[in-house]
């Protein structure tokens, strides 16, 4: 592909990989939406492709490095090379891709910009050295919520107008046809998007479930996502054998018409032990879903405070079971709570708003460079 002839600023997007998951679209989505009078911007896969790489949007140049080992020195050289071939100013790089990008922006003299979508912020179990490490010099943070921003100011002592939370985005999209049929009847479907980690807390789910059934035996889950962790996969299906609940757990897995079946459903739910900001709950707004959620990361602030959604604490069963209960049981107020959801996020997280906000950031950074 030759190297583009417009005088605008070139951007490049890293991640590992384009396999279905919150980072990943994220990264998509920035670089499908970036204004294209001021920049040019590229997708970079450091090491493997994925199910995203359809969403990519044509004038997004892509890179693919497929990156071998820890470092992977060869995919460094090349991408040393097009950095310098295409003049980019500026690497913006998601999760784990921090590490291979600070590399290829220091020997190239590039800033680097983190994205932190650490899904794991509550338990905080990073290794601080390493990542103050790999902080030394850097451009800025992005985090997708407060408590992320807050750990890379005191963690890894990034200045403070270095670091900004910017909330995930929810993108616009065409309306899409529901499945012919899904599992459960109107009225009591109950849908969780989420990849099967630990961190997703699975099982807190499937136990709220247990007690849902006893009282609610119209109530039918289901379970949309996937897992490399074939034993763990096996574990939650086990646990749905054992709580009795394979009437009422539909296992759905990976799926390309999510935004058709939150429209057949009644509630979202997320009963996660650890979150960063969850693109499903947002997703969940969108098709204004009523939603429960637990209190982690950046979930309460989704649902307005609790005005839009319930928010009950993690790794409890009980309460998950009681938010359930209640809005099976109160239709009006679960088409009354999704639409307020539905209002909040289409005015709080839309694109124009977001992009506007990380093109802000962009600036400060490439004009603290040049004054350099």
């Amino acid at each position: 592909m030759a190297p583009p002839t417009i005088s605008a600023v070139g951007v490049v997007h890293l991640i590992d990989s384009l396999a279905m998951g919150g980072a990943e679209r994220v990264a998509v989505n920035l670089a499908n939406l970036l204004p294209q009078e001021r920049y040019t911007a590229y997708l970079c896969t450091t090491r493997q492709e994925g199910a995203l790489e359809k969403l990519v949007q044509p004038h997004v140049m892509r890179v693919r490095l497929y990156r071998k080992g820890r470092i992977g020195f060869a995919a460094l050289r090349r991408f040393r090379a097009f950095i310098r071939d295409r003049r980019i100013a500026l690497l913006h790089a998601h999760g784990s891709s921090l590490f291979f990008a600070r590399l290829a922006g220091w020997l190239s003299g590039v800033p680097v910009i983190w994205h932190d979508h650490y899904g794991r912020c509550d338990l905080n179990d990073r290794p601080v050295w390493l990542y103050r490490f790999a902080a030394r010099g850097l451009g800025g943070v992005l985090a997708v919520n407060q408590p992320l921003a807050e750990w890379s100011h005191r963690n890894l002592r990034v200045a403070g107008e270095r670091v900004r939370y910017v909330p995930n985005l929810i993108e616009k999209q065409e309306p899409t046809a529901a499945p012919a049929s899904l599992p459960g009847s109107p009225g009591g479907r109950i849908v969780c998007v989420a990849n099967f980690r630990p961190q997703k807390d699975h099982l807190t789910l499937l136990r709220a479930m247990a007690l849902v059934k006893r009282r609610c035996s119209a109530a039918h889950l289901l379970l949309i996502g996937d897992s490399p962790d074939a034993s763990y996969r096996e574990m939650i299906r086990e646990s749905i054998s054992a709580l009795g609940l394979l009437d009422t757990v539909s296992w759905m897995g990976l799926r390309e018409d999510v935004p058709g079946i939150l429209r057949s459903c009644d509630i979202g739910v997320l009963s996660s032990a650890s979150e960063g900001l969850p693109l499903a709950l947002l997703e969940y707004g969108r098709a204004g879903l009523a939603a429960v959620v637990t209190n982690v990361g950046q979930c309460r602030e989704v649902i307005a405070d609790g005005h839009a959604g319930i928010c009950v604490p993690p790794s409890q069963p009980e309460p998950l079971a009681d938010a359930l209960l209640q809005l099976l049981r109160e239709p009006q107020r679960r088409r009354s709570l999704g639409r307020t959801f539905q209002q909040h996020v289409l005015a709080t997280y839309s694109p124009d708003h977001i992009i506007a906000e990380i093109c802000k950031f962009y600036d400060q950074i490439l004009n603290r460079r040049e004054l350099q």
